[in-house]
């Protein structure tokens, strides 16, 4: 008899990845074929792990739902958008399994029921044994490592916390352990993931710089890649932060995801953000000051309600201030059951639309200006994915940024190259022989 054969379709986050990784390994070591999202027509089973983000992501999300449903196959819900949002499991998701964010390790349950004929929907509060666990890693070369769940923040245009819940962060050992095995099993970039890795360890009694730190002092040739860190929890650290980057250069990658998401105070009290612009101004100086070429990746949001076009521009002027390599731009769209959706002063889409066009067209100067610094520059990168040009690959430098180089590689390769010409959102090296 064949093995009946399960494909995932991920949306969303890191840790969105990282779940789909864990529940893959489940699968695999219980028997059933696990195969890449390249082969979902081969598929018995599909399951797709949605995101809730952004209503662009949820859209998407249900887009999969109704294709797959079309094609005939079964299907799993999986992921933020059902836990967030519990009446879709009456509603528009009645008619599937669903599997919550906190149950992942039942799903082989999930699985066997739906293969059954059972409609299956698990959405309690359960804790999930994320780490030490059996995964398929969609990239063999990068070991996504969560190091805590939900957050301490309050934000009235999230959705995500719905699902995520209050900070949990995981045992230090167990995250070491999971390292070492990683790296041991021939990953060369760690990629250490949360909703606010700032906030790791405060309802435990440790913090981020302690963890950084017993990380790399594991043993083996890797990277390490910090996950999203709100400015707040940044500059409470900051000092020990920049300290523990100059000394494992040869282990953390030079790269922060800081998300600011407003250049007005009003605005962010409005987010209820825990910080200033000063604050993310203080930030994103003080390690530039004390790290040169280190990348600063951001979020905005544009349009917020009550957003003047004043405030607006007092984002593009902190954008031109901070010139972040990264920004993740998204127009405002109120989220169901979010604060922000009733809030008063709702823009219409014509100007949320404008707000991001703008906001892009800078991210593009400004991304394009910075990579041009990086001209001539020589030094080693580690090849982590193939290419969108025939031919090509892509390694991520010491500080994170992308370069394409021609030639073939293996996966985890360490090279030599040199920077001869740039593009707006990476870099291109020669081979150094």
């Amino acid at each position: 008899m064949a093995t009946t054969k399960i494909a995932f379709i991920t949306f969303g986050c890191t840790l969105n990845f990282a779940d789909t990784e864990l529940m893959s390994g489940l699968l695999q070591t219980a028997g059933f074929d696990v195969v890449g999202s390249d082969a979902v027509d081969s598929a018995d089973v599909v399951i797709v792990n949605g995101c809730s983000v952004k209503h662009l992501a949820e859209k998407k999300f249900f887009k999969a739902v109704q294709r797959f449903e079309d094609a005939g196959k079964k299907i799993i819900v999986a992921g933020c958008v059902a836990q967030a949002e519990q009446e879709y499991a009456k509603t528009r998701l009645a008619s599937y399994s669903i599997i919550g964010t906190k149950q992942l390790n039942k799903i082989v349950h999930v699985v066997e029921e739906t293969l059954s004929g059972n409609i299956v929907q698990l959405l309690g509060q359960d804790k999930n044994d994320r780490l030490n666990v059996p995964r398929v890693r969609r990239n063999p070369v990068v070991g996504i490592v969560p190091i805590s769940e939900g957050c301490l923040g309050e934000c009235t245009y999230c959705k995500s916390r719905f699902a995520r819940g209050k900070l949990v962060s995981y045992d230090p050992d167990a995250i070491v352990r999971q390292v070492v095995s990683d790296v041991a099993e021939g990953c060369k970039e760690i990629w250490l993931t949360s909703q606010d890795c700032g906030a790791y360890g405060k309802d435990i009694g440790t913090d981020i710089v302690t963890l950084l730190r017993a990380v790399c002092d594991v043993e083996g040739n890797f990277m390490v890649r910090i996950g999203m860190m709100n400015p707040d929890f940044a500059l409470e650290h900051l000092d020990d932060l920049i300290g523990v980057f100059k000394e494992n250069k040869d282990k953390l990658f030079w790269f922060l995801h800081i998300p600011v998401q407003a250049g007005s105070d009003r605005v962010l009290r409005l987010m209820k953000r825990k910080y200033t612009v000063g604050d993310f101004i203080h930030v994103t100086e003080s390690i530039r000051r004390e790290l040169a070429q280190f990348t600063i990746s951001t979020d905005i949001i544009c349009g917020f309600p009550g957003e003047t076009e004043e405030e607006f521009h007092d984002s593009i002027e902190l954008v031109q201030k901070v010139n972040p390599d990264v920004i993740n731009i998204s127009r405002f769209w109120p989220r169901p059951g979010t604060e922000a959706e009733k809030m008063e002063g709702q823009l219409p889409g014509r100007d949320t639309n404008k707000r991001s066009r703008e906001m892009r067209e800078l991210l593009k100067r400004i991304s394009r200006a910075n990579n041009e610094t990086w001209k001539g520059w020589q030094g080693m990168i580690i090849i982590d994915e193939q290419g969108n040009r025939p031919g090509s690959m892509i390694g991520r430098n010491f500080a994170y940024k992308p370069v394409a180089v021609k030639g073939k590689f293996n996966l985890g390769e360490t090279i030599e190259v040199k920077i001869e010409k740039i593009d707006t959102y990476h870099l291109e090296g020669r081979l150094v022989e």
